[in-house]
């Protein structure tokens, strides 16, 4: 019984012993871990604040250089839209230089004799013949059988005003339009014979002195009125050329108490649609014009 009591507090102080060892092992790991993760620990904030603070040198680097890069681009773009405002300039100019070249090259194309004033004052050459001239339609003539000619870049407007007329119910038709010199010199002949010199000068012009010689102009009449003109400004074709000729660019050439010739309400001559268009608003006629004024027109005859 002895023995075993014995054996019982030798196992109990064994069991004491371990568990303090164990108590000892524990505590000594505990310590040790403790100052290795301390030492790990402090490492580790030691590497943070150098990494932390190379960081911070580098963020103020990088605020240094966006400063300076956003102050190049800004220069950059303004430098940008100055070469932008420079290149439109240059463009403008450019689109201006074109334009002006396109001008004078229209303008040197369009012959001037065509919107000079010739009424007994300026003389037409002998030799003057218009660059182009096209025979007029035969639906448009009074006298079928004898061929009309116009300059070619009046004919079509010539061509809708007639169809514009005759869409409005109006009857009309050209009894005349280009003579050459020789033709105006034998007609105005054929004049003087039959009313005298006199006669013939109130309502014939010269050679040379005839608008019909540019090809830009044209005697107009109806069934009703005939090639002698008789009553025509009184005729609706009268009335309706009047108010409208102009969208075509025609005018009338001799009004009443024109200082040149009779009146002839037949003849009307192409000035082009802008400057007609301001003659009629204004209630004003071409040969009334300074020539100065009208040649302002000259560029924009056949537009």
């Amino acid at each position: 019984m002895k023995e075993f009591f014995e054996r019982q507090i030798s196992f109990s102080l064994f069991k004491i012993v371990l568990t303090i060892a164990i108590t000892i092992a524990v505590f000594s790991y505990g310590v040790i871990k403790y100052y290795s993760l301390n030492k790990n620990l402090t490492h580790t904030k030691e590497q943070f604040e150098t990494t932390s603070q190379n960081l911070q040198s580098d963020i103020k680097k990088l605020e240094t250089h966006l400063a300076s890069t956003t102050t190049e681009n800004i220069f950059l773009n303004d430098f940008l839209t100055v070469l932008k405002t420079r290149n439109t300039d240059y463009k403008n100019e450019i689109e201006d230089i074109n334009l002006t070249v396109s001008k004078l090259k229209k303008l040197t194309s369009t012959d001037p004799e065509l919107l000079q004033k010739y009424s007994k004052i300026y003389f037409l050459n002998e030799n003057y013949i218009p660059e182009e001239l096209s025979l007029i339609d035969t639906s448009f003539l009074f006298r079928k059988e004898k061929p009309e000619q116009i300059h070619s870049k009046v004919k079509p407007f010539l061509e809708m005003l007639m169809l514009a007329a005759r869409a409005d119910g109006i009857d009309i038709s050209v009894v005349s339009g280009y003579r050459s010199f020789g033709t105006q010199s034998t007609l105005k002949s054929q004049y003087s014979v039959l009313y005298g010199t006199n006669g013939a000068n109130r309502f014939s012009a010269d050679q040379g002195y005839s608008e019909h010689q540019l090809g830009t102009t044209v005697d107009f009449t109806t069934k009703k009125n005939g090639v002698m003109f008789v009553g025509f400004d009184k005729s609706p074709a009268y009335s309706w050329l009047n108010e409208n000729a102009h969208r075509f660019g025609f005018t009338l050439s001799y009004p009443a108490s024109n200082k040149y010739y009779i009146f002839e309400p037949w003849h009307w001559r192409f000035v082009g649609v802008e400057f007609a268009t301001k003659l009629h608003d204004e209630n004003k006629h071409f040969n009334e014009q300074a020539e100065r004024d009208i040649n302002a027109y000259l560029i924009k005859l056949f537009d």
